[in-house]
């Protein structure tokens, strides 16, 4: 879970969606550049070469995306943004199934 703020910095993925309307990597509209090189251009989507991924905040366990302090199970859990930890939806009444 992510709030509208973080969507922004989320890596793009190589390959263009096929569903168009809603997809931030397709070439119309100035979402991607034809002829780009993702692997050599992509931002912080994780390097190979780095091997230095984040914990948890709270259950201390690696997260797996760049930019994130919270791992998406935490997030779900909490209802809480994964990359900046803002309280998203009331989840008083909820049964959540996560353990």
């Amino acid at each position: 879970m992510v709030c509208e703020k973080c969507e922004k910095k989320l890596g793009k993925v190589i390959t263009p969606d096929p569903w168009k309307s809603g997809a931030r990597n397709t070439t119309e509209g100035g979402g991607r550049k034809v002829g780009e090189n993702k692997a050599l251009t992509a931002r912080a989507r994780g390097s190979p070469y780095t091997t230095n991924f984040s914990c948890c905040r709270i259950c201390r366990q690696k997260v797996h995306q760049a930019g994130s302090h919270y791992c998406q199970a935490c997030a779900y859990k909490k209802a809480i943004c994964a990359m900046c930890g803002v309280k998203m939806l009331n989840t008083k009444n909820y049964k959540q199934s996560s353990t």
